[in-house]
């Protein structure tokens, strides 16, 4: 039987199942996990755990040209759990599937439920011949 959820739904899933871990620990776990585009929804989902507990204003994933990911959280000179290359393309891919965003400089909001409260991410893409970048915006 095919999953009919789409690709917001499944994140708002993964946010309810992970409130309760430890974020950065799950996160340091996904580029090992087979199932890439899964593991890429529950980054997004550990992510956004992350930022809102933690106070980040906004967490930044780079795709360079030879696939090699990089995340940076801007609340303090910290860098979170890479997704590494694959599960990092597929975070990149999901976030275009939900947002519906295309362009190489495009921007747009994305709301997001959290237990019992929600928040809007600001979502901006910017992507050159030097690579890619998703910058995740979290309400003050």
């Amino acid at each position: 039987m095919e999953d009919k959820r789409n690709l917001h739904l499944k994140v708002q899933e993964h946010i309810d199942c992970l409130a309760t871990t430890d974020y950065l620990e799950e996160m340091s776990k996904l580029a090992a996990d087979p199932d890439k585009p899964d593991a890429a929804l529950r980054w997004l989902a550990l992510a956004a755990l992350h930022a809102v507990n933690a106070g980040a204003k906004k967490i930044s994933l780079w795709q360079a040209p030879d696939g090699k990911v990089s995340v940076q959280a801007k609340y303090r000179a910290a860098s979170l759990p890479t997704p590494g290359e694959e599960v990092g393309a597929q975070v990149l891919a999901a976030l275009r599937g939900i947002t519906h965003l295309e362009g190489d400089k495009v921007k747009g909001p994305l709301a997001l439920g959290l237990r019992n409260d929600s928040l809007t991410v600001q979502v901006e893409f910017e992507k050159d011949k030097g690579g890619q970048l998703v910058t995740l915006k979290f309400p003050e």
